[in-house]
């Protein structure tokens, strides 16, 4: 055991290595759906009830305590003053009841509905999220390595370690180390992340109120107009969001809850993104005219080279059995070079595969890349047609691919679909932007 330090140093060292790459994979800045990429209620869904924007419970008020004697006890209460009503407080009843409701204090109010001071916090931790901090992130873990409390922390977790372990060989417990080592270095790189995180959500208080006033305005109109998303359009989005994180719903919530973000206030934002999409297009879809001219104009100005590739391919699969052993998966790989050594051309692949035992030949015909596994794909892609790729194992055996062909199927109806749906999403973003600006102008927005 006297031969730890040295090895302690060795891992206090090593725990820079995964810093940025961890960083860049532990937490990567999450995308919210755009305008352009939410699409609008599917025909015949009725609309749902506007969300609840996210606040917390009352306060039970405190009871004052009665007086016993004296003037105070004698003295009659002043009559609290009547409250003045203004335009911007026609409905003073709405007010009172979410700031009862929620407890909070009232930052906003939109045409009298409030925007209470947690909704905005809860704004500025949704909108972190997508905030690109890798390098503020790996500054902090660098700078956390280098404290001296970590390596006193690694002394005492190797401590730690070696007691609970009486007995054990010394790769027993260097082992044993090493996962709590790995632990301790993931711990470090979430706090590194929720550092950089915390830093930058003061810069974002100003948008994140200015997105919450925008929201209650287009949620308004959406009421106004009845189309406002239902809780199983938010759903479906949220639902997407948490599938691509790997997660169900349940656990997604769970996520946000964890870096401080509440759910409701996403779905709140999405509820309102959805229902915007609908009013735009129930007051201004008949004015969207997109004439071929425009169509040709934008076809003509995109990039060249994006054509379609179908790639004629053919396989030779070398057999491995199902007890797999790592020399007979070697002796395979070099029968698979020795014929790739032999290959001259696709006519030939058949020829070959007969001279080796076990081996099963496929055509396989015209195949999109989008079918084909990486690394495979990539190799066939920049293979020269009449060309053998290195061989790789895959899920037949030893597999060795070629390249007989390939047919380029031209993109222009693509791309003619392609910019008539950037055009009018063009068209849809300016008259969204134009009547958001309208409602602005008319409501009554008052700072508290």
């Amino acid at each position: 055991m006297n031969q730890f330090p040295r090895r302690l140093r060795l891992i206090t060292a090593a725990l820079t290595l995964p810093a940025t790459a961890a960083l860049a994979q532990e937490t990567p800045p999450m995308k919210f759906p755009s305008f352009n990429s939410i699409q609008a209620r599917p025909q015949g869904v009725a609309p749902g009830e506007a969300v609840v924007a996210p606040g917390r419970p009352a306060p039970a008020p405190a009871k004052p305590a009665a007086p016993t004697a004296g003037p105070a006890a004698d003295a009659k209460p002043k009559p609290k003053p009547k409250p003045v009503k203004t335009a911007a407080r026609t409905d003073a009843s709405v007010v009172a009841k979410a700031s009862e409701t929620k407890g909070l204090s009232i930052a906003v109010l939109v045409n009298d509905e409030p925007i209470t001071g947690y909704e905005i916090e809860q704004r500025q931790r949704i909108m972190g999220l997508g905030a690109n901090i890798g390098e503020k992130a790996q500054a902090s873990f660098k700078r956390m390595l280098a404290d001296p409390s970590t390596g006193e922390k690694l002394k005492a977790i190797l401590g730690e370690v070696i007691k609970a372990n009486p007995g054990k060989s010394r790769e027993q417990v260097i082992a044993a180390f090493e996962e709590r080592k790995k632990q301790f270095a993931i711990n470090l790189q979430r706090q590194a992340v929720e550092s950089a995180r915390a830093s930058v959500l003061p810069g974002l208080k100003k948008g994140a109120l200015d997105e919450l006033i925008d929201e209650r305005l287009k949620l308004q109109e959406a009421k106004r107009l009845n189309v406002v998303a239902s809780d199983e359009d938010v759903s479906r989005i949220v639902r997407s969001l948490a599938e691509k994180n790997k997660l169900n719903e349940q656990q997604f919530a769970q996520h946000l809850a964890g870096m401080g973000a509440d759910i409701d206030g996403m779905r709140a934002r999405f509820r309102t993104m959805l229902s915007w999409n609908d009013v735009i297009r129930r007051k201004f879809g008949h004015q969207i005219a997109i004439t071929e001219r425009d169509v040709d104009r934008i076809v003509s100005q995109g990039p060249a080279g994006e054509d379609q590739t179908e790639l004629q391919v053919q396989r030779l699969t070398l057999a491995i059995p199902e007890k797999i052993n790592q020399k007979l998966v070697a002796q395979r790989m070099a029968e698979a070079e020795t014929i790739r050594g032999k290959f001259t051309n696709c006519k030939a692949m058949a020829t070959l595969a007969g001279s080796v035992t076990g081996a099963k030949f496929e055509d396989l015909g015209q195949r999109k890349p989008s079918s084909l596994t990486e690394p495979t794909k990539s190799l066939l892609l920049n293979a020269k047609d009449g060309e053998m790729i290195p061989p790789t194992v895959g899920t037949g055996g030893v597999e060795l691919y070629a390249v007989c062909g390939r047919q380029v199927v031209k993109a222009d109806e693509q791309k003619r679909t392609a910019a008539q749906e950037e055009l009018r999403q063009k068209e849809f973003e300016l008259l969204a932007k134009r009547h958001l600006q309208n409602l602005r102008q008319d409501a009554m927005i008052e700072y508290r």
